[in-house]
């Protein structure tokens, strides 16, 4: 059974999230360093398409963990321990940082001359489906659907946990059956809806209720991505071409996302969304790949930077929205200079600090005491590293359980240690 962390992947979390948030932040970037904008803006411009890369890393890592735990035959006491180990996931910061924006939005309420355009949104109907994360389910577009911004892709995700114990069933299946070709060009087929929508729509990537396909066909495509890859014995050269593959993947993203700037595709107003059929061949040749970008991103730092990525996602956009109210209320200009470029630099520096202490005193205390209430005492996160263990626990079904590591190479090469986290 392969379950496991592959790094690669981890580090590719917090670049996902740092896309987003330059996304957010980027116009406080043009009015500190305008040249600087200039120079990234066709990637600043689109990192929202950061989310969509999300989605199919969280089908991929989750058919990693659990296609022949939950695969095989429906299980309904493993599918609800399932979806309890992704609301200890998930939950506790998105409550922490949910009821932290709802008293911002009665800060600006009761003080100051700039209340929050989010402050009819504080009903009640409003804050219980936000507390069980279904909000986004309601309407068609997820701009103000939360009061924490970001929040909407968790709802989506939500919807994704709640389908997937159906879905594994059907992905186990389809794997038994297909060839790892076959498995590749599902996934592939799975992520191009989203886009022949984009190109069907006029040309607009963000249309009524296009959040839906977005979750579900690309949070598929990781998974059906994933069944290839579990299915694959792939050789040092070829984990070595995978590497490569992987920095050729990623320049075409950039270079055609500058491309796209420049020569704009007619009719299609928001053609660089067409970068996502990128995304799954760049996760597939990472979770393989060995030395180049894989060997960059499995780095200490890069790891531990995805793992406080959830946090960073979840908190970056109350300092963003915090700074706007300051800047309004107190009449703040940033002209450009050093100090417009430090406070930009600050901003940043603040949301990061502020994901680094959730999830050291949120996000992992608050997961650990949820899974202990269903007989998890292990915990999800080993930042020391345990050894490796012989076999597999067959009484646990959820993924931060050591287990034999994922596809590294021959016998001989894979590491002594493994760190697991799922999702």
């Amino acid at each position: 059974m392969r379950t496991g962390e592959i790094k690669a992947l981890s580090g590719l979390r917090i670049v996902a999230a740092l896309w987003v948030v330059l996304f957010h932040f980027r116009p406080l970037l043009q009015m500190a360093s305008p040249p600087l904008y200039d120079s990234l803006k066709p990637i600043l411009d689109c990192g929202a398409q950061g989310v969509d890369l999300f989605f199919i890393l969280s089908g991929f890592v989750l058919t990693w963990n659990y296609l022949e735990r939950m695969g095989d035959k429906w299980s309904t006491k493993a599918t609800m321990h399932f979806l309890w180990l992704r609301l200890a996931r998930v939950w506790p910061l998105y409550l922490v940082t949910m009821h932290l924006a709802a008293l911002w939005i009665i800060f600006t309420l009761l003080y100051g001359d700039f209340p929050s355009p989010e402050a009819a949104s504080l009903t009640a109907i409003n804050y219980l489906r936000q507390l069980v994360m279904v909000q986004l389910w309601f309407q068609p577009f997820f701009d103000f659907s939360s009061w924490d911004g970001p929040a909407w892709s968790i709802s989506a995700e939500w919807l994704a946990y709640l389908l997937f114990g159906l879905l594994v069933l059907v992905v186990f299946r389809i794997a038994r059956a297909t060839s790892v070709r076959g498995l590749l060009l599902l996934a592939f087929a799975a992520t191009l809806p989203p886009l022949l929508l984009l190109v069907g729509s006029g040309g607009q990537f963000y249309t009524p209720w296009s959040w839906l396909p977005r979750i579900v066909l690309q949070f598929t495509a990781g998974a059906l991505a994933c069944a290839a890859v579990r299915k694959m014995r792939p050789t040092d050269r070829a984990r070595s071409g995978a590497g490569v593959a992987s920095v050729v993947l990623l320049a075409a993203i950039v270079g055609a996302l500058y491309w796209f700037d420049g020569h704009p595709v007619p009719n299609i107003r928001d053609d660089f969304g067409l970068v996502d059929v990128l995304f799954l061949p760049l996760v597939v040749t990472l979770s393989i790949g060995s030395g180049t970008l894989p060997a960059v991103l499995s780095t200490r730092l890069m790891v531990y930077g995805g793992q406080v990525s959830f946090g960073l996602y979840m908190v970056h956009e109350l300092v963003h929205t915090a700074w706007l109210w300051i800047m309004a209320q107190y009449r703040i200009t940033m002209e450009p200079s050093i100090g417009a470029k430090l406070v930009f630099a600050g901003l940043i520096l603040v949301a990061t600090i502020l994901a680094v202490l959730l999830f050291h005193f949120v996000e992992e205390p608050a997961r650990m005491w949820m899974r202990r209430m269903v007989g998890e005492r292990r915990p999800p996160v080993d930042l020391e590293h345990t050894p490796q263990s012989d076999s597999p626990d067959p009484d646990s079904p959820e993924p931060d359980v050591p287990e034999p590591p994922p596809i590294r190479g021959t016998l001989g090469d894979r590491a002594t240690t493994l760190r697991v986290q799922a999702g």
